[in-house]
């Protein structure tokens, strides 16, 4: 399972179902009516191009994990803003905490953060208690494409504006199946 907190409209969610239709793909967000017309385009009947296996949750960052506790084998937090990004930067317990309880126990969270610098980076990564640091380096174009970030595009990154992926594992020790970044 795929969770995307942050999710705005959902079309990145829409893009990865379609892209990985085996895997169960939920964006989470705060503000429903944001992501309303991809939650609508993925009900429709698969005749019509909908996408069982694309989700939606109307839910704030503090209150994670609920139902998902403990089931997504990757969990993506692309360009927050607002108060999900100062939880992440700060970090906040509540926040990261959420996001660590949702991840399996092999699990990983990859966030991909703007309008910082690498020191701010190195101590980000620090202070984020429970997560294993797998990489962390500058985003790329090739980044940007498979996180299907439309902002990402939009705000010129990499060109124009730098970006980091930072790749967390759960828990000390989890053995992270090989697998593609995002």
């Amino acid at each position: 399972m795929v969770v995307d907190i942050g999710t705005g409209t959902g079309q990145a969610v829409l893009r990865r179902a379609r892209r990985e239709p085996r895997s169960l793909v939920i964006g989470v967000d705060a503000e429903a009516t944001a992501m309303a017309d991809a939650s609508r385009r993925a009900a429709v009947s698969v005749k019509k191009g909908g996408l069982p296996n694309a989700l939606f949750v109307a839910e704030s960052a503090e209150r994670l994990p609920g139902a998902l506790a403990g089931r997504a084998d990757l969990v993506t937090v692309v360009l927050p803003w607002g108060s999900l990004l100062r939880g992440i930067l700060a970090p906040d317990t509540m926040i990261v905490d959420g996001l660590r309880g949702l991840l399996c126990r092999t699990g990983e969270l990859v966030l991909f953060l703007s309008e910082i610098d690498r020191k701010q980076v190195d101590g980000l990564v620090n202070r984020l208690a429970g997560l294993e640091p797998a990489e962390v380096r500058e985003a790329t174009e090739s980044d940007v494409t498979e996180l299907s970030s439309g902002w990402a595009r939009r705000l010129g990154i990499p060109g124009s504006r730098s970006a980091w992926v930072i790749r967390l594992q759960a828990g000390p020790g989890g053995e992270s199946a090989s697998r593609s970044l995002v």
